[in-house]
């Protein structure tokens, strides 16, 4: 199994995060009920300074947030936390929402907006939505983190391979490297571990990282093991 199947897998295993912002104990609760019963992990905060410690406490996939609260703007905790963490998801819920008010949420990065009062339905529906489109993009950012990595090791192979090729080659590369180590790596695109492992002569890393060598690649690190030897 690859390194993105296993985070898909763990993520398909773990239930979706949701924090309701909501100063009305009987809509949070309400929500509360009927979204753990969707099997949604949720929790509730009736201010906005709490959603937003919340959410230095734990990563939640969505915000439902009503506009309303006893000390900030819902708006601006919505702000917040989409600059913090714009992968959040968000439904804004208000008694008092306005088209000008829907638009703002809009573009602060709000998946939808739901005027109270709304039915059981119409908040499961919303959810359901903006978590799926929650998923897509977590998706994709694991597909372009995991081609990143993958493209990371193609250089470093390719980096390693060029570097030894060169010290059957070039004698007085030989020696530098022999000399100086790493120092004589620097116009290489390599990581610190792999500087590491020619220098060193870490067949196990080599292997490990860039498959088996040819005779030529491992002269310079039996030298490099036989010097140690002595």
């Amino acid at each position: 199994m690859s390194k993105l199947q296993e985070n898909r897998a763990i993520e398909e295993q773990i239930p979706p995060h949701i924090l309701v912002m909501e100063d009305d104990v009987s809509v949070a609760k309400g929500l509360e009920m009927v979204l753990s019963e969707e099997g949604y992990d949720v929790n509730l905060a009736g201010t906005g300074e709490l959603a937003l410690e919340a959410f230095k406490q734990k990563r939640y996939d969505l915000l439902v947030a009503d506009l309303r609260l006893p000390d900030i703007d819902g708006m601006e905790v919505i702000k917040k936390v989409k600059a913090e963490k714009p992968e959040t998801e968000v439904i804004v819920i208000t008694g008092y929402g306005t088209t000008a008010t829907a638009v703002e949420a809009m573009k602060l990065g709000a998946h939808d907006f739901l005027p109270k009062p709304f039915t059981e339905e119409q908040i499961k529906a919303s959810i359901d939505d903006a978590l799926k489109e929650h998923v897509a993009e977590t998706a994709k950012a694991l597909t372009q983190k995991a081609g990143t990595e993958e493209e990371e090791k193609l250089i470093q192979k390719r980096e390693v391979i060029q570097a030894l090729n060169r010290t059957a080659e070039d004698g007085d590369f030989w020696r530098d490297l022999m000399e100086n180590g790493s120092v004589a790596l620097e116009g290489y695109h390599l990581s610190s571990e792999a500087k590491a492992a020619i220098v060193s002569g870490d067949l196990k890393w080599i292997n490990e990282n860039v498959g088996e060598l040819t005779q030529k690649q491992l002269m310079f690190i039996y030298k490099r093991l036989e010097r140690e030897a002595w």
